[in-house]
């Protein structure tokens, strides 16, 4: 198993927001996290990241325990982060961010170009220029510009145009069918599940489902993701 989460706790302050959360994803695989909001996605991405440690429970990438690591090592280590908001450096060019924590392998500024062929037309534009489409496309670039091992994508398409989030899904489809391992968080079902291999639901801090989409019932989807 390439990231294996066991029985993660998290807090902000005194207040608990994480209660025992486990989920996995193997060498090749696209899971999806999911669930409503408010319910502790964003927190177990943050804890995986050791933005927000774990005060109970195991991360584990590649078999490496990743206890007490500064989330740059935890970069290093593999874990590839596109978080919520996309946080592009605003007052770089799009060739800075790309560039800024490059790291030898098979994702190079060509690739990533070839990719999102409108990224290598803004080259030289500052980032804040970038819509927010734009800006979504650098945010992946960039985390692939690090080669990492697991692609983690929070809340890879929200507040996005429908035709740039056909982009954006149709560029997710490509990296799985080059067997990048990605945990996507994403509400758009729709889109989400047709690319999932499996499926976990945070309800409450804790894992409430999980199993493949199919089994993902319109009774399960009210339960856990209806409004």
């Amino acid at each position: 198993m390439l990231l294996d989460v066991s029985k993660i706790e998290a807090f902000y302050g005194a207040s608990q927001a994480l209660f025992g959360v486990d989920l996995s994803v193997a060498e090749g695989e696209v899971v999806a996290l999911m669930g409503r909001n408010g319910m502790g996605k964003t927190t177990t991405i943050r804890a995986i990241c050791n933005l927000n440690p774990p005060r109970a429970g195991a991360v584990r990438l590649g078999g490496e325990d990743l206890k007490g690591r500064r989330p740059h090592h935890v970069a290093k280590l593999g874990i590839g982060l596109v978080p919520e908001g996309r946080r592009c450096f605003p007052n770089l060019t799009v060739y800075e961010n790309l560039v800024a924590a490059a790291r030898p392998g098979q994702w190079t500024l060509d690739r990533v170009n070839e990719l999102f062929p409108r990224l290598k037309e803004r080259q030289t534009q500052m980032a804040r220029s970038l819509s927010g489409g734009e800006q979504q496309m650098l945010a992946i670039g960039r985390a692939l510009m690090t080669n990492p091992r697991l692609l983690i994508l929070d809340e890879a398409t929200e507040g996005l145009a429908p035709v740039i989030r056909q982009d954006i899904w149709k560029a997710i489809r490509r990296l799985k069918a080059d067997g990048l391992s990605i945990l996507v968080v994403d509400k758009t079902l729709s889109e989400l599940l047709p690319v999932a291999d499996r499926g976990i639901i945070l309800e409450n801090g804790r894992s409430a489902w999980s199993g493949k989409p199919a089994d993902l019932t319109m009774e399960l989807q009210d339960r856990y993701l209806g409004v």
